[in-house]
């Protein structure tokens, strides 16, 4: 067996997602590839939480419908996912706390007293996870000694109490089959939110702001949890406004910086955006997408938010928008949108999603692109210093306080090229056209660059056009049906030839994406480009991949 989907199960509380993640780095000792998808609601304790965990030799960044191994520690997740199981399925639950009801000849069930064996070893009730864990290793062949050691790494507390539990399910649980080690190098496991860290970090990131918002607060404690290793600053501010407002102070003092936020908070940042497209201050908003409008599902999945990015803040200004769609993609492009704010000195946007940043993935170094030098443009004292110097590609030199000579001028009024405020008609138009000019050179920049990319067999005359987190589900179900994946990265510019290129010769194009109004398929329809059938999801859920592939299937 090459491919294993597992669904453990709870109440919120349980501590589901830790145990899908131990589950994950166990499978990854044995050099299978790694995705997990998190489901859970906005409240702390209560409610239903689940993890899909999914251990494949080869690299799958999508879950599927159906699961193996169901692991249910309340009545609750039998209930709602027995609906899952496949033929030959087998349940793990926790008899003290599940009736489990009659199920499909094939389907096998293991029960045990998980709260009899926890009060038993003296061991917290949350140990139950680590009991059925151990139930789950214990049938399919895995060695206690990789499990315990991989409990050790991911629990903090009460760990002998644990591990005295955990080893006593392992005894008396029965063996079913033997899922056997791949011989391959294990990958690092990262999520989204990590990659894009880890990428704002190589682009020379020197301080992080945000008000916490899923899906992008994972990266506000990430990044607090190293701050000290990289001298990196991470504020909390007391809301968006002032955390937008604080990262521009940042910015027009030489300190590369980004802010994170979603898109309730995006809407009280955009005022501080046009500010930065006006004073020309390099700032990066990462932009985690949510259900909407308004509050909307706190804790799902959308793609709802590329038009808001686009045309966020009032007024016309240069700004780069970029959609990651796997982490490789995210530690990338986050290092990336870094330096071309700062070359640029223009607002970079990158879109994320909970499906994005919260998902853990097998991460494969060895598929990084090579990132291009993007130095800023700094003054170099030949003439007195203007923060605002029309110059033929519309980039000013940057000087920064203290810098001796240099009398540096932040202006979110209309002003002259000293940073002077202005009403004058013929400096009004010079200065907008200025700012404008740096969107041609960034459009030449960025045609080295894969900001389009096709998957998938790339002579198919069926196309399935998508981005961000949709990649992975897409590439999966290309793959299966013999289909062309084009994945539009980059938004803004818009890269039109690159678009009409990866399509030329699909004689059926079929848009996928989370949302209601197929955003991506209207950019590219308004440029003239055929788009014949949309799927699409807007229920806060990602596609499974059979899912996916049985709707294309029926375009077919």
């Amino acid at each position: 067996m090459d491919n294993l989907s597992m669904l453990i199960g709870g109440k919120a509380g349980f501590g589901i997602d830790k145990a899908g993640q131990i589950i994950a780095a166990i499978f990854n000792r044995r050099g299978y590839r790694i995705y997990v998808y998190r489901d859970y609601p906005s409240i702390i304790r209560g409610g239903h939480t689940f993890s899909l965990i999914r251990a494949s030799a080869t690299r799958r960044d999508a879950h599927e419908g159906h699961v193996d191994y169901l692991l249910a520690l309340d009545q609750e997740t039998f209930d709602l996912h027995k609906g899952r199981l496949k033929s030959e399925a087998v349940v793990i639950y926790d008899n003290d706390a599940v009736k489990v009801s009659e199920l499909p000849d094939g389907i096998r069930t293991i029960g045990s007293p998980l709260a009899k064996v926890v009060k038993e070893e003296a061991a917290p009730d949350i140990s139950r996870n680590t009991c059925i864990i151990a139930i789950l290793c214990k049938t399919i062949g895995i060695d206690w000694g990789l499990a315990e050691e991989a409990l050790r790494r991911y629990i903090s507390k009460d760990i002998e109490a644990n591990i005295k539990a955990g080893s006593r399910a392992y005894r008396e649980s029965p063996s079913l089959t033997e899922f056997g080690a791949i011989d391959q190098r294990p990958h690092p496991l990262v999520s989204g939110n990590e990659a894009i860290s880890l990428g704002l970090l190589k682009g020379g990131l020197k301080a992080y702001l945000a008000y916490p918002m899923t899906p992008s607060s994972p990266i506000l404690h990430y990044l607090a949890h190293v701050a000290e290793e990289f001298s990196l600053k991470v504020i909390h501010p007391e809301n968006e406004i002032a955390v937008m407002l604080m990262a521009l102070g940042f910015s027009f003092a030489g300190e590369r910086v980004a802010v994170g936020t979603s898109g309730g908070g995006f809407c009280l940042m955009t005022e501080g955006l046009s500010f930065s497209g006006m004073a020309e201050l390099p700032i990066v908003v990462i932009l985690g997408q949510r259900p909407g409008p308004s509050t909307g599902l706190p804790t799902y999945s959308c793609q709802t938010e590329l038009n808001f990015a686009l045309s966020a803040g009032q007024g016309e200004f240069t700004r780069f928008v970029v959609a990651p769609g796997d982490p490789e993609e995210a530690y990338y492009w986050s290092s990336e949108a870094l330096n071309i704010a700062w070359k640029y000195q223009i607002p970079s946007i990158i879109l994320s999603d909970k499906d994005l940043a919260e998902a853990t993935y097998s991460f494969d170094e060895a598929a990084l692109a090579t990132a291009q030098e993007r130095p800023p443009f700094l003054w170099d004292r030949s003439q007195a210093y203007k923060r605002y110097a029309d110059t033929e590609t519309g980039i000013s030199p940057l000087a920064f306080p203290s810098e001796k000579d240099a009398i540096i001028k932040i202006n979110s009024y209309e002003h002259d090229e000293s940073g002077i405020t202005t009403e004058n008609g013929a400096i009004t138009k010079k200065m907008e056209d200025k700012r404008l000019r740096k969107e041609r050179l960034l459009r030449e920049d960025l045609t080295s660059l894969q900001t389009v990319r096709v998957h998938g067999d790339k002579d198919a005359k069926t196309a399935l056009l998508c981005w961000g987190s949709a990649k992975g589900v897409c590439v999966e179900a290309a793959q299966e049906l013999g289909l062309k994946v084009v994945q539009v990265v980059v938004f803004a510019p818009f890269p039109f030839e690159e678009v009409a290129q990866a399509l030329a010769g699909a004689k059926k194009v079929i848009a996928v994406e989370y949302n209601a109004t197929a955003q991506c398929a209207r950019l590219v329809r308004a440029r003239g480009i055929a788009i014949h059938e949309e799927v699409l999801k807007y229920d806060g859920r990602p596609f499974s991949s059979d899912e996916l592939t049985k709707k294309i299937e029926g375009l077919l």
